[in-house]
């Protein structure tokens, strides 16, 4: 029995070094060096590339090192039998509520449009829109986006969500069948996106959302880049359907060089950071979660395969 560290994109020692401590006498093992591939029955991952874990046909548990799954499911081929298990951190929730409030208060207040009349020597006011006057809608109201629209709420903002099912969150307006879609995109100011990715909900960001947005609405990308299609984007931005983008996530990570986003006027480019999963405590959960595979109890955070989260 064995545990396998595959990971891309994202600096793997910190997790070596963390797991070794809460569970020792365990072989842990970084891809790609494995002495047994027949041994693995534990991988711990972030967007493995393509079809690694045929590879190694003894695995039991794939654990996402974060709080999505759609790095796996997208890219591999994964057993019925194979239990698929995240990351839930709360403190992940209210990392993206900071991030979001941060993104929404500077466009509303005129932030970014002082800092660069700053650079040109401009003095020039103007005029805002204030927080009671503002209709923020957001994709998905799973853990993360119930949480953030109850912020939102609290703080006197006109909230709205659409997800696969009816939410009861205090002060939200909640969409959830499709013929709702429409009403729910209807006199957004900001429009915020937090869905999983999954086959229904990829490419939503679309010519027809932009379309039937408010021209004055601003969208936020923080669910992940193959929700946009990005010629769509780039063809509202052009003809005015909405007035600006905030792009946190992307198909290609990191963004290429030459990618259009970086040099356009109304797009404003992250590199994936609203909400950073915290190592150690990413560990506690991966290590709980061996410890009971090993002892075969329940496993935390497990998700269905079907829905995709």
């Amino acid at each position: 029995m064995s545990i396998l560290l595959i990971f891309e994109n994202k600096d793997v020692k910190p997790w070596l070094k963390e797991l070794k401590m809460k569970i020792p006498n365990t072989l842990i093992e970084v891809y790609p060096k494995v002495k047994k591939n027949e041994s693995v029955d534990f991988i711990i991952c972030w967007r493995p590339k393509k079809d690694v874990f045929e590879n190694f046909l003894n695995v039991k548990i794939v654990q996402s090192v974060g709080a999505s799954i759609d790095h796996i499911t997208n890219s591999q081929k994964i057993n019925k039998e194979t239990i698929v298990t995240r990351i839930i951190d709360k403190t992940l929730s209210n990392d993206m509520w900071e991030f979001l409030i941060t993104i929404v208060m500077a466009e509303l207040k005129n932030t970014n449009t002082y800092l660069t009349q700053q650079t040109d020597k401009v003095w020039q006011q103007h005029s805002y829109k204030t927080i009671n006057k503002t209709t923020i809608s957001i994709l998905g109201l799973g853990k993360i986006g119930s949480l953030v629209a109850e912020k939102f709420s609290q703080i006197g903002f006109n909230v709205k969500g659409w997800s696969n099912s009816k939410k009861d969150i205090l002060n939200v307006d909640s969409y959830y069948e499709e013929n709702e879609f429409d009403t729910f995109l209807a006199d957004s100011d900001f429009l915020i996106n937090l869905l999983p990715l999954t086959k229904n909900t990829a490419n939503i960001l679309n010519k027809n959302v932009f379309e039937k947005l408010p021209n004055n609405a601003f969208l936020i990308n923080a669910g992940r880049g193959e929700h946009l299609v990005e010629k769509d984007l780039l063809n509202a931005l052009e003809k005015g359907d909405i007035s600006g983008a905030l792009l946190d996530v992307f198909r290609k990570e990191p963004l290429p060089k030459n990618h259009p986003f970086w040099n356009h006027s109304k797009i404003k480019i992250t590199p994936h950071v609203a909400s950073l999963t915290d190592v150690e405590q990413a560990s506690n959960q991966i290590s709980e979660n061996y410890k009971r595979f090993i002892n075969r109890e329940t496993l935390l955070n497990t998700v269905s395969l079907k829905k995709g989260y």
